[in-house]
């Protein structure tokens, strides 16, 4: 997930602090007991985080069931500009985006195509069944 979303959202992976060289390792430099940690906990980037500092940090919380029922967030991708912004303009937009997104991993739930409304979308699913938007 942190692979996916970093790409989708144009994120990094979240650096362990203070030049550990894992996750893992600077929770037992804080003295987290083994015990509380789960298997594979903190080996690999678990967080991504903006670049630039402006966007909240996302955290990806592993755990050892799969989703079984209805997304409990959802994003929405505003890729195309608006609705300021001509139909003819931002379908293409978001058209581009669903590509980028379905090599990053992600598939296409359905596309909303109605420019009698003004509106071009595509409902999307992220590699774990995760539903989002690309607008």
């Amino acid at each position: 997930m942190v692979a996916f979303w970093a790409e989708a959202l144009g994120y990094v992976p979240e650096p362990p602090p203070g030049g550990h060289p894992t996750w893992r390792a600077y929770w037992a430099a804080l003295g987290v007991p083994e015990a509380e940690l789960p298997a594979g906990a903190g080996d690999i980037p678990e967080s991504i985080i903006d670049p630039e500092g402006r966007g909240p940090r996302v955290w990806f919380q592993q755990v050892p069931e799969p989703k079984v029922a209805k997304n409990r967030w959802h994003f929405d991708l505003k890729v195309g500009g608006g609705r300021d912004v001509p139909l003819d303009v931002r379908a293409p937009r978001v058209k581009a985006e669903v590509g980028r997104l379905v090599k990053a991993g992600a598939t296409v739930l359905r596309i909303s195509d109605e420019p009698d409304m003004g509106h071009y979308a595509a409902a999307m699913h992220d590699p774990e069944g995760n539903e989002f938007d690309v607008v």
